[in-house]
């Protein structure tokens, strides 16, 4: 039996992140487990609709939403990072440190957008885990940083793609400069490395690359918490509907033609027998009025947990977090990608089989859509294969151990 030393022991954690819904959900669900093992939890997190129910939440003092939407008026990017992404970044990373330092938590479990956050810990003396939905954070000889190459650069140029995720820090550094004179630290020193890295992805997707360090841990993923009353009379009376039908969403992604990209989606859906259940997000769809019949219902947003697994074939962007909860729900994907690490993820489901090659999100139309719905329904065999195995994981269970044994480590030591 172990000594009283050497048990888990409970904390106050404090849990923080900036970014969309992939970004805010996974670490509301990872809060609801944490509270049931006993730690005290606090969120800090966009001022955004809050994803779970009995979470404290302190408000990072931005709207990712309203900032995404003031950036997609822009057409000059630069500009657009000057005036609008810039200030609201030096707000969340200046909020970060004052929620810190005024809840005083015994660990850190931070999104690695929030720089400031390894200050604050170092200034508190107490440990930090960051955070990555997907794998940016450990260099590895078996593939290029997503969202920085696109194929292999072998061995070598793989490791080194990984320092462009480091540009942050030289982007932001006057803010972490500034939380440091704020908190009477030594303002030449570089950030701090975290106490260890926690990777909420599935190793159902993505096998653990052998050259990771031991401070690198693929937990699993990190799914959002059920919401309460989530469906709406309208969604509620589709699912309720027998016939087959394809779900189509891209979050919070938008740019490009939304219009011709949406009527393409529609028109493919129904020359292939199909019903459509049709989430516009943050402005990525927009199908006209033109296109619109009984056979189509659309949404601004749905449960990905109550509506993914009925569908026949989801047509997603491909990000992390919707990866993760189409590969749980046994359901086939057609992938569309916009930016960053979807094409990553694109790569990494066609690798295990679970979807065709990626779309290009302007030059869809209906005879290609058409022709990845029917390669999609082939391929369900392989994505109920891959659900049955996500079902013995435990992503939240398994970041939980992690942070209690953190915990462990720092009050023995």
């Amino acid at each position: 039996m172990p000594n009283a030393s050497s048990a888990p022991r409970h904390g106050r954690v404090l849990l923080a992140t900036a970014g969309s819904r992939g970004d805010v959900e996974p670490f509301f669900g990872l809060a609801a487990v944490l509270q049931e093992a006993g730690h005290e939890v606090r969120v800090a997190a966009p001022d955004d609709p809050i994803p779970g129910e009995g979470i404290d939440v302190a408000s990072l003092g931005v709207s990712f939403r309203r900032l995404t939407s003031m950036t997609q008026e822009s057409r000059n990017g630069l500009r657009a990072f000057r005036e609008q992404i810039r200030p609201a970044m030096s707000i969340m990373l200046a909020r970060v440190v004052d929620t810190a330092m005024s809840w005083q938590p015994d660990i850190i479990v931070f999104h690695p957008k929030l720089l400031t956050v390894p200050v604050v810990a170092e200034r508190l003396g107490i440990p930090a885990l960051d955070v990555g939905f997907t794998p940016v954070l450990s260099p590895t000889r078996e593939f290029p940083a997503p969202g920085v190459a696109s194929r292999s650069l072998g061995a070598v140029g793989n490791r080194l793609s990984y320092r462009a995720v480091t540009l942050g820090e030289r982007l932001f550094a006057a803010d972490i400069r500034a939380a440091r004179r704020r908190l009477g630290l030594p303002s030449s020193r570089r950030v701090a490395s975290p106490a260890g890295s926690l990777i909420a992805v599935s190793p159902t997707l993505l096998p653990r690359p052998a050259d990771w360090p031991s401070t690198t841990h693929l937990t699993g993923d990190w799914p959002a918490p059920p919401a309460p009353s989530a469906l709406s009379p309208a969604v509620r009376e589709f699912l309720s509907d027998p016939a087959p039908f394809v779900y189509a969403g891209f979050g919070s992604m938008h740019g490009g033609d939304a219009v011709s990209r949406a009527e393409a989606i529609v028109e493919s859906v129904r020359a292939a027998g199909l019903r459509l259940l049709l989430a516009t997000g943050w402005g990525g769809l927009e199908p006209p009025h033109r296109c619109l019949r009984p056979d189509v219902l659309i949404a601004e947003s749905v449960p990905h947990e109550h509506v993914l697994g009925a569908a026949t074939v989801a047509i997603h962007h491909g990000g992390a977090g919707t990866v993760h909860a189409t590969a749980r729900a046994g359901t086939p994907s057609i992938i569309v990608p916009f930016l960053a690490d979807q094409p990553f993820w694109a790569r990494r489901l066609q690798h295990a089989g679970l979807t065709g090659p990626a779309l290009h999100r302007n030059h869809l139309t209906p005879d290609r859509v058409k022709g990845a719905i029917a390669d999609a329904v082939d391929r369900t065999p392989q994505a109920q294969a891959a659900a049955e195995a996500m079902l013995r994981e435990d992503g939240p269970a398994a970041a939980t151990a992690l942070i209690a044994q953190t915990l462990t480590s720092v009050h023995t030591s």
